[in-house]
């Protein structure tokens, strides 16, 4: 009778055995990394063979790291010195262990293949906070299950492999030796294997070497992009647990030196009249420039999907250089009400989220304005709520509010056209003067559309396009209704997104710098001066408060990140982070840096694709753009670990 797949081929030692099955899951490991890589290839087109097998070996480096966090509890239980290690139902129990906390680290691997799309950085501990007031928490799971099954597959055939593999081998029964000499020995073997992972853990033999952490992957790569493939996920889970905190900075010989090249406090306008108008500002879910199709004329017969954007831009001012300061959603937020750059971590999970902050709804709130937020998904979605209560809104709008599941879709919340109608219906009861933000839902993942447009909108190359179509189209119904109100032209209207789109088959918005292209439009009925395609000016999500503001005269001292668009005195950038990388583009630059030193520098005028690195090669540009990042970064730091957001009178 043959023998069954399952059983042991041979027998060993408890420390070769646990050799053995330790190797398994470096293997494994390794294979969910070349996965990671083949998944994600367009966005690493230009990597060679030597660059990649360098990026693989450093991989190595941080897969014994993560083998060895995973497998602590398992290690300990194996290399104990008592002959108990031996029992059968000891050693069942010991696989369970070993097979529950590796599958789980495959699992979050290759989950986090796809969701590297999204971020474009291997996920953190940040995410349990960042999922932990998601209601629907359930429902996406499932959605993200059944969407990528392929990957569902291959992860579980991984954990069929682990399993197979480690029943191979079974460990052999207790030496029949002496008590206190089998004691002795296997207390020396332990000593030696706990210093032997202590090491693994720290990266290294040297007394000077410290832990090795994310950053530490930079010394394999050429790009900041690349760091994901060195890095691993459980690794970046286990490394990040509550390591969120800031560093003061001294970069400057002083505070004023630093305050000369970048300062967040702004004084107002003190000896103005301020303007009283309204102020909407529209967050789009996903509404990357790629999709708009007046912010791509250069492509030729490139028409986009979204064709009353497209006529709203031409009566509008609108930015050819436009960006996010961050890649999710709970960066977008902060960054477009509050002007709070989205730097090593999203503000709201950082350690200085309970900070006091001001924003347009504290500003305009304490000129009298009545401040409302609308989000048509369920109320606590994503933490919203809480941050808006934080940032001084008034009143929070959600779909409980609305209270109508017949326009739920589901997945998120409210259709957004329905929603829409509803944002401009409670304005109509609002009294003047009134600051609201809307940030819609309808198109995010998993790309659904109610039934009566499921072929009205072009399907285009990528799932997200009908929807950016859907939202457009809300968009002109809104407006169609907003124009009848007494309220309309004494508005001033800001539409943007929260952060680039995750999907793009456009090669230049694949870049470090083209998954931060955002729109940034200004309409003002009443102004037919407020018209015009600005080409040169590059300006961020963090400019809106600030611009928004000194449009409307606003007279007390603020603190914002940004700058005022329309100031031509100012030195306009832009900063975000990516891949544990600060990003300053400035002057038709990008530099990128890891905050002690600069790692690459592009010319984005002539190099969209990034493929040309001038590090060295302009010292003026370089040292230029070198001492307002750290200037900002200083700032930044020295007012959330301070706690100085606010000016205090």
């Amino acid at each position: 009778m043959a023998k069954s797949l399952s059983s042991p081929s041979f027998k060993l030692n408890i420390y070769p055995a646990l050799i053995y099955r330790l190797l398994i899951v470096f293997v494994l490991l390794a294979l969910c990394r070349l996965f990671f890589f083949l998944y994600n290839h367009e966005y690493y087109t230009d990597i060679d063979f030597p660059r990649l097998a360098l990026i693989f070996w450093g991989g190595f480096r941080f897969d014994l790291t993560a083998l060895l966090y995973l497998n602590a509890l398992y290690l300990f239980m194996q290399i104990i010195p008592f002959k108990i290690r031996h029992n059968r139902i000891y050693q069942q129990t010991a696989r369970w262990i070993f097979v529950f906390t590796n599958a789980v680290g495959i699992i979050i691997n290759m989950a986090d293949t796809v969701y590297y799309q999204i971020t474009l950085k291997r996920t953190t501990a940040a995410i349990f906070q960042q999922f932990a007031h998601e209601v629907n928490l359930p429902g996406l799971v499932f959605r993200f299950l059944v969407e990528y099954w392929y990957v569902d597959v291959l992860a579980v055939f991984f954990i069929i492999i682990l399993i197979f593999l480690y029943n191979k081998v079974e460990v052999k029964p207790a030496p029949n030796q002496n008590i206190w000499k089998y004691t002795v020995f296997q207390f020396a073997l332990m000593a030696v294997t706990v210093y032997l992972t202590i090491v693994g853990i720290r990266g290294g033999f040297k007394h000077s070497t410290r832990p090795i952490t994310l950053s530490n992957a930079s010394a394999y790569i050429t790009k900041p992009n690349e760091r994901a493939i060195v890095l691993n996920t459980p690794f970046a889970i286990f490394r990040t647990l509550k390591k969120n905190s800031l560093q003061e900075k001294q970069y400057f010989s002083s505070q004023e030196e630093q305050e000369k090249v970048f300062t967040a406090y702004h004084s107002g306008k003190p000896d103005s009249i301020m303007a009283k108008k309204n102020v909407v500002v529209f967050i789009l879910e996903s509404f990357g420039t790629e999709h708009i199709g007046a912010l791509n004329r250069d492509i030729e017969g490139y028409k986009g999907y979204t064709p009353f954007l497209d006529s709203l831009i031409g009566h509008s001012y609108t930015f050819r250089n436009s960006y996010a300061n961050g890649r999710k959603s709970i960066s977008g937020m902060p960054s477009v009400l509050a002007s709070i750059p989205s730097l090593v971590a999203p503000f709201v999970l950082s350690h200085y989220s309970g900070n006091k902050i001001n924003s347009l709804a504290s500003t305009l709130g304490s000129e009298d304005y009545y401040t409302a937020f609308f989000h048509g998904a369920a109320n606590g979605s994503m933490g919203f709520d809480a941050f808006t209560n934080q940032a001084g809104f008034d009143d929070y709008f959600g779909k409980d509010e609305f209270d109508n599941n017949d326009a739920y879709d589901g997945i998120w919340g409210i259709w957004d056209e329905e929603f829409f109608q509803y944002f401009n219906t409670e304005m109509g009861k609002m009294k003047q003067p009134f600051f609201t933000a809307l940030f819609s839902v309808s198109s995010h993942h998993p790309f659904i559309l109610p039934d009566k447009y499921k072929n009205k909108f072009p399907k285009g190359s990528l799932k997200i396009h009908k929807n950016v179509g859907y939202t457009d189209y809300s968009l002109r119904r809104f407006f169609d209704e907003a124009k009848k109100s007494d309220w309309y032209n004494n508005t001033i209207f800001v539409l943007t997104a929260d952060h680039a789109s995750t999907y793009s088959d456009i090669l230049k918005y694949k870049t470090s710098l083209g998954t931060f292209t955002v729109p940034i439009i200004i309409f003002n009925p009443e102004n037919e001066q407020l018209t015009g395609f600005d080409q040169t000016t590059i300006v961020q999500q963090n400019d809106i408060m600030p611009t928004v503001l000194g449009m409307l005269n606003y007279p007390k001292p603020y603190v914002a990140f940004g700058n005022d668009m329309f100031d031509q005195q100012a030195e306009h950038f832009t900063i975000n982070y990516v891949g544990d990388s600060y990003q300053l583009i400035m002057d038709g630059y990008m530099l990128q840096h890891n905050g002690e030193s600069a790692t690459n520098l592009f010319d984005i005028e002539k190099d969209e694709l990034l493929t040309q690195n001038l590090l060295g090669t302009l010292p003026d540009v370089e040292a230029k753009m070198d001492r307002k990042l750290k200037a900002i970064i200083q700032e930044y730091n020295r007012r959330l670990i301070r706690n100085e957001m606010v000016i205090t009178q």
